[in-house]
């Protein structure tokens, strides 16, 4: 899949028109996107996330959940906590 829009650094809509909001604390991955990369959406095992995006040129992950949705009480916090 390729990005669509990225316009918002917490937001990226796929070339297949879905909608994904970007952990806070994995936004600083994403500022090397660009259109034509190409993402891989996967399924999560994680509390945090529903899904992560990952870029097959670098292996890098971010966690997203669908950009209607908020994340898990207190995930955000305890997360970046965590590192």
């Amino acid at each position: 899949m390729k990005i669509r829009t990225h316009a918002e650094s917490h937001i990226v809509e796929l070339d297949d028109g879905s909608l994904w909001k970007i952990f806070p604390g994995d936004l600083a991955t994403t500022l090397s996107w660009k259109p034509e990369t190409d993402l891989r959406l996967e399924p999560s095992a994680e509390r945090v996330s529903s899904h992560v995006l990952v870029n097959p040129a670098d292996q890098t992950r971010v966690r997203v959940i669908a950009a209607y949705e908020s994340w898990p009480d207190g995930a955000v916090k305890n997360a970046l906590k965590d590192g």
